[in-house]
């Protein structure tokens, strides 16, 4: 076969056999095991859709071929805004289907065959006339692969091509100087047991498919269809505990609940009610101990200049960011999503999220401390090479391509941004200081942490009190929706944390004067019987809000460390009623997605549109008639007044959407709430994030790859399917606010991005 240059088009027509599907290295999940972990295949969606009835089926076109050299030409150029967000190209291989009749099927199936000699992660995207985005496909190279995709719900009456495309990123350490994808056995079908994408309401139930904590509440949602009995069987068929499903009517629905809250004793059990048995789940007291081992696992595929087993290669040495005459490489932390784009407050998050975790398991489980304590190194070595040691760091790059490692040669990139912001070094600060206080095995590091953790507290300092508030520039980094409320929250708890190390009078003084701005910006009085949610700034035109990062959770953090560190203060009883309206706040919002756990995105008011400036801020690339889309979407949640709405999914309107940062945050200011008042509703509430993220969502699909059961492909070309991969997470349908989860793999709900496993780890630390 004739290789070609990278950009153009190949179409042949090839013959194909038949497939299967592997997860790769199948390793032990120890914490001390061979890394990185693989997964069970016969576990996750794809192998599920794969077994459900076809009644119908037609074949089309012929067999299909696409080859391409790897090697780049040319230097990959992106947009004016994000120029180094680029590839070298696309190929791709196109099937005319305008000779058939094709309505009413319900799924595509194919298979593919990759042979791209010295790619350790081959996929390729789908595209056919009606869907809305590509479909990126994960692949075993070398492998037939099986694929379906459902296509049912996006109403495709006759689309007249389809078309498979490879992106053309450069090359890998490892990678061969062609890729060839060999693609057989297209057809149309018709099937039987189609899943549910849309909506409340589970096909069968909703359960937390990796299992339950002893402690609090433990239910399943059923589809209404259900009623009767249930049974808690052990796995070898004995029946353990009974209850009756409870029917319940509510805001999003009609339901059966099954509650088995009584029943305690450890093990591995089914859940059975009528012709219904749920896959295998455990109850224990270490319940979360798997999935914090698995989402480390994710984050040690994403990190970034370092060669990760079956993955790639030691990468992006030659990713320059230049200061002052000064160039220091951003290779390092981790690469933020399904691409290889990097932002180091992300790498803060996630590091300070392993230091917590780590801290929580330190006596427990000593291995698993282990292992998240080295990550957590990986992430401060990046935190701390990216300062250049005068207020100004390399904060970001936008980046789709793989570099070869040398420097002065064509794909060297000069351009990450460098910025002095107050609001970066506030927040590095703070990590710094809280690495400095727990790194209690390394005192040379505790204490070169703690002076950088001063020098960066200050720089902001003076920064802050030249400039004021920072006006972001850049809106692909994740801090451009910052509030002043949540800005002078976090210098709150930054300082509270360099007080807890110093006992120096200074950031304590400094940590209760900005809490009282934050204190400034929360409603107090009921608003259709909700308060204690914080406004953006002491206008209170708008409420706080996130449609994608999130950072909700320094609210409490704030308050809280001002109560732990400073319980003398004038205004201590102004800090914990704070905390007790805000978790009250959380209580009163339940009711909106019950009976599931998830929080809603909270109170919203009708005119926030007006508020152009912190409208803009939260809402990137709105469309023209955003403003009447808001109000739309306002009316789509419940109305609590005649200027104020609850809205359970965020109000959004690009591709910037999915919730799972969203509801983890809030999970973790339930739990810092609870933990502090000693409330086990607010820890209950804390735990049902993580029981929606593991299956006891509507589409009963966990969300933790490789975790439970029923896990979907998700997209990630950065690393493959690797398990501990989390999503951006589940989308609404239009401009409605019911969850919507299709199949379709594409950005952002289903990326990747290890902001969602940081803050699920962070979350886990208080549970």
């Amino acid at each position: 076969m004739r290789q070609i240059e990278a950009g153009w088009l190949l179409l042949v027509v090839f013959l194909i056999t038949g497939c299967g599907l592997s997860a790769g290295r199948q390793t032990s999940p120890e914490p001390g095991g061979e890394w990185p972990l693989g997964a069970d295949l016969s576990r996750s969606f794809e192998a599920s859709e794969r077994t459900r009835p076809v009644l119908e089926e037609v074949q089309v076109g012929d067999s299909l071929c696409l080859e391409f050299a790897t090697k780049p030409s040319r230097r990959a150029v992106g947009p004016p805004d994000d120029p180094d967000y680029a590839t070298y190209g696309n190929v791709s291989v196109v099937l005319d289907l305008s000779s058939y009749s094709l309505e009413g099927y319900d799924r595509v199936a194919f298979r593919i065959f990759p042979s791209c000699p010295g790619s350790q992660v081959v996929d390729l995207d789908f595209w056919m006339d009606g869907l809305p985005a590509n479909h990126l496909i994960l692949l075993e190279n070398g492998k037939w692969n099986n694929c379906t995709l459902n296509i049912g719900g996006y109403s495709i009456k006759n689309p007249s091509r389809l078309r498979f495309t490879a992106a053309l990123r450069g090359q890998d350490l490892t990678t061969g100087d062609y890729g060839r994808y060999d693609i057989k056995d297209i057809r149309f079908q018709k099937t039987a047991d189609i899943p549910s994408e849309k909506g409340w309401e589970p096909d069968y139930c909703a359960v937390s498919t990796a299992g339950y904590s002893k402690q609090g509440p433990k239910t399943a949602v059923f589809s209404s269809a259900f009623g009767g009995l249930f049974s808690i069987c052990s796995t070898d068929g004995k029946t353990m505990f009974r209850g009756r499903l409870e029917p319940v009517e509510t805001s999003v629905g009609r339901f059966g609940v099954a509650d088995f809250s009584p029943f305690t004793r450890e093990g591995e059990y089914v859940l059975k009610a009528g012709d219904y048995t749920s896959p295998p789940f455990r109850i224990a007291s270490d319940i979360w101990d798997s999935s914090v081992l698995k989402a480390v696992n994710f984050l040690y595929c994403q990190r970034c200049g370092f060669p990760v087993p079956l993955t790639h290669g030691t990468c992006h040495q030659d990713l320059l960011a230049v200061h002052d005459g000064v160039s220091l490489s951003f290779c390092g932390g981790w690469h933020d999503a399904g691409d290889l784009s990097q932002q180091s407050l992300q790498t803060g998050d996630v590091t300070f999220a392993l230091l917590e975790m780590s801290e929580r398991v330190r006596e427990s489980n000593p291995a698993l401390y282990a292992r998240l304590r080295d990550e957590a190194r990986w992430g401060l070595d990046f935190i701390l090479r990216t300062r250049f040691g005068d207020g100004y760091r390399a904060s970001s790059v936008g980046l789709l391509i793989w570099q070869d490692g040398k420097y002065g040669t064509m794909d060297d990139i000069h351009t990450v941004r460098v910025q002095n912001n107050a609001f970066d070094n506030y927040l590095q600060a703070g990590y710094e200081a809280y690495a400095a206080r727990v790194l209690t095995e390394d005192p040379a590091m505790q204490d070169y942490l703690l002076r950088t953790a001063k020098e960066d507290f200050a720089f902001a300092e003076e920064k802050f009190a030249r400039d004021s508030f920072d006006k972001f520039r850049f809106m692909y980094e994740h801090c451009y929706n910052t509030s002043q409320s949540q800005y002078l929250a976090t210098v709150s708890w930054a300082a509270s944390q360099i007080y807890r190390i110093t006992g120096d009078e200074t950031y304590a003084r400094r940590a209760a004067e900005t809490a009282s701005y934050v204190l400034d910006c929360q409603e107090t009085e009921p608003v259709g019987g909700l308060s204690g949610f914080f406004y953006r700034d002491t206008t209170r035109r708008s409420v706080v809000h996130y449609i994608h990062q999130s950072r909700e959770q320094l609210y409490m953090q704030a308050l809280s460390e001002l109560c732990i560190t400073q319980k003398g203060h004038k205004d201590f009883g102004r800090w914990e009623r704070a905390i007790r309206l805000f978790g009250d706040y959380i209580k009163g919002l339940m009711q909106y997605t019950a009976p599931y756990g998830m929080i809603p995105s909270g109170v919203y008011k009708a005119d926030e549109y007006l508020d152009t400036e912190n409208f803009y801020a939260l809402h990137l690339f709105p469309p023209q008639d955003a403003a009447e889309r808001y109000s739309v979407q306002l009316a789509g949640g419940v109305r609590l007044d005649s200027t104020h709405f609850v809205k359970r999914f965020p109000v959004w309107f690009n591709i910037f959407n999915g919730n799972n940062a969203v509801l983890l945050s809030m999970g973790k200011n339930a739990a810092v709430c609870g933990r502090y008042l000693g409330d086990d509703e607010l820890l209950d509430i804390a735990r049902e994030q993580i029981y929606w993220m593991l299956g006891k969502n509507p589409f009963c699909q966990s969300m933790v790859y490789g975790e439970g059961w029923n896990y979907p492909d998700l997209d990630n070309f950065t690393s493959g399917r690797r398990t501990g991969m989390m999503p951006v997470g589940i989308r609404t349908h239009g401009d409605t606010d019911e969850p919507y989860w299709p199949q379709v793999n594409n950005a952002c709900y289903k990326e990747v991005w290890v902001t969602v496993a940081g803050k699920y780890l962070s979350l886990l630390s208080e549970l």
